[in-house]
């Protein structure tokens, strides 16, 4: 990718920046294996390759390459064998299944021929098979029904839920194939009761944990249990636990214990799970609960349990770091606690060696192998410019304490005013971090931003995740105008400090950043432009639209049949009378989680109250776009409407951009 010295990236070149993932360390501890996603701007899609780094050799190089995507890469049990997903063609129809590569022998050979394609497995711990989740027999069955009776959808009923196997490959794989014909698959439940989401399996092979939830259905997610699998006896035990259930579980390496991320019920059903998560130890044997944190204010999961103890990753504000936990509740970090954002960690079962994925401040993310950074994206930015991120507080009408991060140009003038965007993250329970983020938002270009002349700030306004359970739960039945307060306070905060411009300063987010900018929209006249994006406009709508209306009851305590004031208070379209600033509205076509008609319902009322707007529907796209071009159009979009609402530039080109 060639760039232009002496200027911040542009939109195409801020598309094209590989993203890193999944890193994965072979028990040796000498090799890793990582993903690496890159734009196809010729098939207009992402690409994603495993890599394979060797320590002794000091290089990197891909498995698959070109149009064969591959991810989640596992080194088998001897270090000798990398396993992978990757699609295989059934027409355009293209289902993830198992390959398996030597590293110094045989090229990818195909193990699984799933129908409806692999979504997790793990190596046996022998390396002889894989254990692995796929579909159940049951979604056959419903095409079979639909094929007879015509294509029709019963709302709430079809459940795809997946099941557990077993397949070994100890005898398969003979001169670059697996013969097929001859393996065994063994299925291990029935897919009847339950989804099943993580799982581990305890060193020795005899035991089998997972968490699943009663269905596949979204409404289901928050209701997780944990199920003990007695794989020769063929015993299944659901286990007694009265609690949230998080993501992650792992035996201990004596396979007496598991751990898992588990957070208490409260009395209130609703504002039961806006909480974080911490960890909790079971003991098999006498069913003796432990848990090791007491003093942690943070979702912690836990990512594999070593001999030296429990590999967990944990956010600390704008901080994502690791640790190893022992028992006792002691933690020895294993990662800085400022200007780190981890993004996954694997580690050797012996707890001496570890790799991760980390970004520091202003950078993408890279690959380190016991702290010896091994690869180089971010030689990507030699020549150019970049944005100057930091962290700055500031505190709410209510005084709570709220953080952001601020991005200022190269040449910053601390004495001169400059036009102000915000950017507002999704989630809520998410957050924004000081790496350089452009390419993982992939629809609003900060870097471009900032080289037109803006400054931009992003706030942790309350419910981010990272600032501890009051934190997280400090905007439940508050939606909207506490979400308005802790921006519209960040924005004093820079204007009395002189920095901003109380003139020329707009709003921009996706999901629940969307949502909180259609609130500024027509709550305020504070703004001067704003650009909503696949955000909620109407509670109700959304409450009877999404596929997820539980995490609406979560954060406003009850469905909009029983408390309609509070839906009413809290949607943006209550205020449409006082709408006045020029809004931008971007939404995808297929997005299942907020409809469409959250943004037909906003733009016809700014339209009938004779405010400036744009409705932009996105074809064919879902909650965020997997095409390129598309990302290129959203970023330019915005672009283009703060230019002009706040620069005074033309917009003649923005409908053909």
């Amino acid at each position: 990718m060639k760039t232009n010295e002496n200027t911040y990236l542009s939109i195409e070149e801020i598309i094209s920046l590989p993203i890193l993932s999944s890193t994965n360390i072979s028990d040796d501890g000498k090799n890793v294996a990582f993903v690496k996603k890159t734009a196809n701007w010729k098939d207009n899609t992402y690409n994603n390759h495993v890599w394979i780094y060797e320590k002794d050799k000091g290089q990197s190089y891909p498995i698959t390459t070109r149009d064969i995507n591959s991810t989640y890469p596992l080194w088998s049990p001897d270090s000798n064998n990398i396993a992978y997903l990757s699609p295989v063609s059934d027409g355009d129809n293209k289902k993830n299944q198992i390959f398996v590569k030597s590293i110094d022998g045989y090229s990818g050979v195909q193990i699984t021929d799933e129908k409806e394609g692999v979504s997790n497995f793990k190596w046996e711990p022998t390396g002889k098979g894989f254990y692995y989740v796929a579909q159940s027999k049951q979604s056959e069955m419903i095409k079979k029904s639909k094929d007879r009776y015509g294509n029709f959808h019963h709302v709430g009923k079809e459940y795809q839920n997946n099941c557990l196997f077993y397949i070994e490959i100890e005898k398969g794989i003979q001169n670059d194939k697996y013969e097929h014909e001859n393996s065994v698959v063994y299925q291990l439940t029935d897919g009847k009761d339950f989804h099943i989401h993580e799982f581990d399996i305890s060193n020795d092979g005899k035991k089998l944990v997972f968490m699943a939830t009663p269905s596949s259905n979204m409404e289901d997610n928050i209701n997780k249990d944990l199920y003990l699998l007695d794989i020769k006896a063929e015993e299944l035990q659901k286990m007694n636990i009265d609690k949230l259930l998080g993501g992650g579980v792992c035996f201990s390496p004596e396979g007496n214990k598991i751990c898992y991320s588990a957070s208490l019920r409260e009395k209130d059903y609703y504002k039961n799970h806006i909480k974080d998560s911490t960890l909790e130890i079971y003991d098999i044997n006498n069913g003796e609960l432990i848990q090791p944190l007491t003093d942690f204010d943070s979702t912690v999961i836990p990512l594999r349990w070593t001999a030296k103890g429990i590999l967990m990753r944990w956010q600390n504000k704008t901080n994502v770091v690791i640790g190893l936990l022992s028992e006792d509740g002691t933690v020895k970090m294993l990662s800085k606690q400022v200007d780190s954002f981890i993004m996954d960690a694997s580690i050797t079962s012996d707890g001496n060696h570890i790799s991760y994925t980390k970004a520091i401040t202003s950078e993408i993310f890279e690959i380190y192998l016991d702290d010896n950074k091994i690869t180089n994206e971010n030689s990507f930015f030699k020549g150019k410019l970049k944005s100057n991120k930091e962290i700055i507080s500031w505190q709410s009408s209510d005084g709570l304490e709220i953080e952001g991060v601020l991005s200022t140009p190269v040449d910053f003038d601390p004495n001169k005013k400059y036009p102000l965007l915000v950017v507002i993250h999704g989630g809520p329970a998410w957050a924004s971090f000081p790496i350089f983020s452009d390419c993982f938002n992939e629809k609003y270009p900060i870097e471009q931003f900032i080289e037109k002349g803006f400054i931009v700030l992003e706030p942790n306004y309350r419910g981010s995740s990272g600032y501890g359970n009051e934190f997280l739960k400090a905007n439940y039945r508050k939606m909207g105008i506490a979400d308005y307060d802790d921006v519209s306070s960040g924005v004093d905060k820079l204007v009395d400090e002189g920095i901003a411009d109380n003139d020329r300063v707009g709003v921009m987010g996706w999901s629940n950043g969307g949502y909180i900018s259609a609130f500024c929209s027509t709550f305020s006249s504070r703004f001067k432009a704003i650009s909503v994006g696949g955000g909620i406009t109407n509670w109700i709508t959304h409450y009877v639209n999404t596929d997820i209306p539980y995490f609406i009851r979560m954060y406003l305590g009850n469905d909009p049949w029983n408390d309609p004031e509070i839906y009413a208070k809290t949607s943006p379209m209550t205020y449409i009378k006082s709408a006045c600033t020029p809004t931008l509205i971007q939404h995808g076509e297929q997005d299942a989680r907020v409809r469409t008609p959250n943004a037909y319902e906003l733009y016809q009322g700014l339209r009938d109250m004779e405010v400036d707007t744009e409705l932009i529907i996105f074809k064919g796209m879902g909650h965020s776009s997997d095409q390129p071009t598309v990302n290129v159009a959203l970023m330019k979009q915005n672009l283009m409407w703060f230019s002009h609402y706040l620069l005074g530039e033309s917009m003649k080109d923005f409908r053909v951009l």
